[in-house]
């Protein structure tokens, strides 16, 4: 079994990468997360007087949340513990809970950072459960991904959550020029930057620290040194380092649920411009067309229904467009379809009718079937009244009878309610003459 030591935190920057460099070690050089850690926030207060309890930093990656964990462990009278969710076990867990035990044997604390939790899986998660019950550990989880999703309940429900939010430009500018002054920077050197260069790298890195510095390291590295020693970055050298954006998409993370969210919500907003775009970030961030096009099937029937028929149709054309032809070329196909979803008229009646009708199915499910729409194959149900009184709706004048089909505890509900907009109007009509025919035509 491997030891499990406290580890130095600040210590060996040599060669090390400028985000690592850089990277804040009291709550003063931290930049953004203002709302938690601006003066008399939460947060700070928290670190501040050393009361830190068992909680959740959630947010994407490179805003701060492993460097709020070390500014903790460098401010705690505590014993601190770095453990990362990747390389560890539960055999790794159990030797760190053994130190935590001993350590509350002896009056001491002991703060267990564990990066990216969301790895682990519910056994080792329900591992922590009992150690953070009683007191054993102060558990601080950094995740990038969901906890309500990613976290068991009775762990989650013991910790306190931050959001953290991603890093605004104006804050990744600040710390670009910081890195170029400071010391453990460029600080030692001579750099020539323009300033609107500056705003183009915070703009490109999309709110991640780590990422707003890595790109400075990569064109400072790449630019022109003269004979007086001043390096000086030219634009090209910039557009080449940052000439592909990498898209914010996680085809498994809460990225994949909120971009679907928002290209069906679009759709059933109406504005085909907003759902083309949703449709393009998924598609151009390599998500499977055929994930796409099932969602859209789902929206023809969900969203528009009746309103128009053909809504279906189109969906389960373009899914098996998709499935003949595949991505780039079947992107047009899935534009037609999300275009057309976007201008159809709406109507979530089906959608309406099918979960009123659920919930009632649920509640009463030892409901019988009345007797007189029941099969009858046999000569022992006949005698059973098996389909006694059954009228056959083909062999009337008007292809309808006032047979009841609903079970007596159910009878006049209606789950059914057309809206009146595109064809459904229609339906609605057809639906009003049949529900007064029976009112006429039933005794």
């Amino acid at each position: 079994m491997r030891e499990m030591e406290q580890l130095t935190l600040f210590g060996g920057e040599e060669n090390q990468p400028l985000a690592a460099r850089l990277r804040p070690r009291t709550l003063e050089e931290f930049v953004g997360q203002t709302h938690l850690l601006g003066p008399g926030k939460v947060l700070r207060r928290l670190i501040e007087n050393d009361q830190v309890s068992s909680m959740i930093f959630w947010g994407p990656p490179g805003v701060g949340k492993t460097t709020l964990a070390r500014i903790i462990a460098n401010r705690t009278r505590a014993a601190f513990i770095d453990f990362s969710a990747v390389t560890s076990g539960i055999k790794e867990i159990r030797a760190v809970m053994e130190q935590a035990e001993a350590n509350r044997r002896y009056g001491e604390k002991t703060i267990l950072f564990v990066d990216e939790i969301h790895r682990f899986n519910k056994a080792q998660q329900d591992a922590f459960l009992p150690f953070v019950e009683k007191g054993s550990i102060i558990l601080i989880g950094a995740t990038t991904e969901n906890p309500s999703f990613e976290i068991n309940g009775a762990l989650l429900s013991r910790c306190r959550v931050f959001v953290l939010q991603a890093l605004k430009t104006e804050e990744l500018v600040s710390l670009l020029e910081r890195a170029i002054k400071d010391e453990r920077g460029f600080g030692s050197q001579l750099i020539r930057i323009q300033p609107e260069m500056l705003e183009s790298i915070a703009v490109f890195a999309n709110g991640d620290a780590r990422a707003a510095l890595s790109t400075l390291e990569m064109v400072v590295l790449n630019g022109d040194l003269d004979r007086e020693g001043v390096l000086t970055v030219r634009p090209e050298t910039l557009e080449q380092c940052i000439s592909k954006k990498s898209l914010l998409y996680d085809k498994k993370g809460e990225e994949h649920y909120n971009l679907i969210s928002a290209l069906h919500k679009s759709m059933r907003n109406s504005d085909p411009d907003a759902a083309v775009y949703w449709l393009a970030r998924m598609l151009e961030a390599g998500e499977d067309p055929l994930y796409v096009a099932r969602r859209v099937i789902r929206f023809a029937s969900e969203d528009v229904g009746l309103a128009d028929p053909r809504a279906l149709e189109t969906a389960v054309a373009a899914y098996q467009a998709c499935h003949f032809l595949g991505m780039p070329e079947c992107s047009v196909h899935l534009t037609q379809a999300v275009v057309y979803m976007s201008l159809a008229p709406k109507s979530n009646s089906l959608y309406v009718a099918y979960e009123e009708a659920k919930r009632d199915a649920v509640e009463q499910l030892s409901e019988p079937v009345p007797l007189v729409i029941r099969n009858a194959p046999t000569r022992l149900m006949k005698e059973l009244e098996y389909g006694k009184g059954y009228q056959y709706a083909h062999d009337t004048a008007e292809k309808l009878t006032n047979m009841q089909c609903l079970p007596d505890s159910l009878a006049g509900r209606e789950y059914y309610r057309p809206a009146g907009e595109g064809e459904e109007a229609d339906w609605k009509a057809r639906l009003e003459r049949v529900k007064e025919w029976r009112r006429l035509n039933t005794t």
